[in-house]
């Protein structure tokens, strides 16, 4: 079952993914993103070192450095 998170703001439910991108200098770096649906590349749980947050404006939800 993929981690996810309700918005206080819209109530909607947000499900949280991970994949590895490849940036331009070659480097591969894992990006973690919320989406309306769980797809693939759903994760389980919060990543270690870092907590859930939830941006005021929007209300979507995102991930900060613990």
């Amino acid at each position: 079952m993929a981690f996810s998170a309700i918005s206080k703001k819209s109530g909607r439910t947000f499900y949280l993914h991970s994949k590895e991108v490849t940036l331009r200098g070659g480097r591969k770096q894992r990006i973690f993103y919320f989406a309306g649906e769980a797809k693939e590349g759903a994760i389980d749980s919060l990543p270690p070192g870092y907590a859930l947050g939830e941006n005021s404006k929007t209300g979507l939800p995102i991930l900060k450095k613990a």
